[in-house]
């Protein structure tokens, strides 16, 4: 039986396109591998901290050592890498806040990335496969006039894959605000297609996931 970690960061618990698209993953996931079990976490709704000098300064002293503080930011980092290293595959949806990741994804990342564990060479994540749902709002693909400016995408497929050895797969949901900014209305029939494009590419990715992941293991 397999174990999803399912992660949504968007600060709208309700309207969000990078929710809608992870949803559709995950219930094509579930719907192709009905024994697999889903963690889920939401950002917005219970936020993890950023990370702390007592934290950073903890893993580089004796456990006996640590103050309280030091402890519980131990315990409080643990419980999140264990979550990331128990679980066979991790969903993260994310919109692009001022061309990056929201503050809250970003914390996740630096309590899970640990050198000499889950970071580095042959961390406890290498290869797990992780799918990444983005939304952004306006056009920054290949070859638009803010491609330059598109921080999301980038740079959780390198933190991902440059941190943690992960293989990362991405699902892209373009010109999100183009129903609700009149200034953009004229890009309401692109929008509208790239967010179905979105979902089939989520839903198929969600089905192949199940798929190769109830195969039996090589011996």
């Amino acid at each position: 039986m397999s174990t999803l970690l399912h992660i949504d960061s968007s600060a709208m618990t309700q309207g969000s396109v990078s929710r809608e698209v992870a949803a559709t993953f995950r219930q094509e996931w579930q719907a192709a591998h009905p024994d697999g079990t889903v963690v889920y976490r939401d950002l917005a709704v219970t936020q993890v901290p950023h990370l702390s000098a007592a934290a950073i300064t903890a893993q580089y002293s004796a456990p006996e050592a640590h103050t309280e503080e030091q402890r519980a930011a131990v315990a409080l980092r643990e419980e999140l890498i264990v979550e990331l290293e128990q679980a066979d595959a991790v969903l993260i949806s994310s919109p692009m806040y001022n061309f990056t990741i929201p503050s809250s994804l970003k914390a996740w990342l630096d309590q899970v990335v640990q050198f000499g564990r889950t970071g580095g060479e042959g961390g406890t994540v290498a290869g797990k496969p992780i799918t990444v749902v983005v939304s952004r709002g306006g056009a920054y693909g290949p070859g638009t006039p803010r491609e330059s400016f598109e921080f999301a995408t980038s740079y959780l497929e390198k933190a991902l894959t440059g941190l943690l050895g992960a293989e990362v797969d991405l699902v892209v949901a373009e010109l999100t605000l183009a129903r609700v900014n009149p200034a953009m209305a004229e890009f309401i029939e692109l929008a509208d297609a790239s967010k179905a494009q979105a979902h089939e590419q989520a839903a198929a990715k969600g089905k192949a996931l199940a798929a190769r992941l109830a195969e039996p293991a090589a011996v």
